[in-house]
């Protein structure tokens, strides 16, 4: 029996409505039945521990399962649709009627290759033409007033080149290739993990399924050399955490002289000790002590633009009063924000015994509960 003519529906022993959650039980109790570990020596288990797997990859997946459902209700699979009593193959075609035809799915052959390769995608060869270069993303720590300002940060880019001299294949120029031994030329090995095999490129080729007789002595037959690169960035004025710039044409190198990929930057603005911001507006925390905020004080308070502010604090000023200092804030988008500035009355620790006692005098004199 072909793979076209299977049931997978009754393999797994479910119906044809059964939910994702039906089938994946239903999956794992027969896979567990007939897995080849508990049936030692029995052809048939390994074979329907296979079916059971097979089944599970297409039904599993909703645009595989899509796919076979339409071809079953077409008779694709000799099943003469949904309900029929026979297993007898019918006809694939019909008086005007051609697989080719398939709405929105491509030819019949197409179909098959979507459902049956189980998320494999195509061994790779040897280079064969140009290709656009990978692109690399990083992150970047910026200091709080270059963000603020604008300017320049040097970063270093480690990215993956494509050999030059092998032009990416890992094979010495003019070596001759054979089938992979490891692999046997399939570009995949299965490793056990958890008790079931699972389908990995192989090591030896990556995933190639040929090997060369001789590997390029500069990249050592990986096909591509590490490399870093120290660009200066430009950082946008105002620039917030998060957000991205492209530097077109900085990422990998492409293969065979084909274009190279960007560079994709994250910004990551790194905290001040004084300064912190909310959108365009500015915010900072300054310290008085008692007699300035009972009896009023003039304090100087610096900006981000590095000017100095001399600021009215009137008396009986409160903890956490906050005084706005205009226009002293990011300019963004064509408007500057403001600067805030709140107030923390600083209270002493400890006193003398004489001020302890003009103190209490004070609270005295003010009828002040203590």
């Amino acid at each position: 029996m072909t793979r076209a003519d299977k049931d997978y529906y009754a393999i797994l022993g479910v119906d044809e409505k059964a939910d994702a959650a039906a089938i994946k039980k239903a999956y794992r109790r027969l896979a567990k039945k007939h897995h080849p570990d508990a049936n030692p020596g029995n052809p048939r288990a390994a074979e329907r521990f296979k079916e059971v797997g097979e089944a599970n990859g297409v039904l599993s997946d909703p645009q595989k399962r899509k796919k076979y459902d339409q071809m079953r209700k077409l008779g694709a699979f000799g099943f003469g649709g949904p309900g029929a009593g026979s297993s007898r193959p019918q006809s694939t075609s019909a008086p005007g009627f051609s697989f080719e035809d398939l709405g929105g799915l491509g030819g019949f052959s197409e179909i098959f290759s979507s459902i049956f390769d189980r998320g494999r995608k195509s061994r790779p060869s040897r280079p064969s033409g140009p290709s656009r270069g990978e692109h690399v993303e990083l992150g970047v720590d910026v200091p709080f007033m270059t963000a603020v300002k604008g300017g320049r940060v040097p970063v270093s880019v480690s990215i993956n080149e494509e050999c030059a001299t092998c032009l990416g294949s890992g094979g010495a120029p003019g070596t001759d290739w054979k089938k992979c031994n490891e692999c046997k030329g399939s570009g995949s090995v299965s490793f056990g993990q958890g008790g079931f095999a699972v389908n990995r490129p192989c090591p030896a080729c990556m995933g190639r399924g040929e090997e060369p007789e001789k590997d390029c002595g500069v990249c050592g037959g990986s096909g591509k050399l590490h490399q870093k690169r120290k660009i200066q960035v430009s950082v946008p004025v105002g620039v917030k955490s998060g957000a991205k710039v492209r530097l077109t044409g900085q990422g990998e190198r492409g293969r065979k002289g084909g274009a190279p990929g960007d560079l994709i930057i994250t910004f990551k603005v790194e905290p001040h000790r004084f300064f912190q911001r909310e959108g365009a507006d500015i915010h900072v925390t300054v310290p008085i002590n008692l007699a300035q905020a009972t009896l009023g004080s003039r304090i100087r308070v610096g900006t981000i633009w590095g000017r100095k502010v001399v600021l009215r604090v009137p008396a009986g000023t409160q903890p956490g009063t906050r005084f706005r200092i205009a226009g002293q804030g990011i300019n963004r988008d064509g408007k500057t924000g403001d600067q805030y500035v709140e107030i923390k009355v600083e209270i002493p620790e400890s006193l003398t015994e004489d001020q302890e006692a003009r103190i209490r005098e004070f609270a005295d004199a003010s009828e002040m509960k203590w």
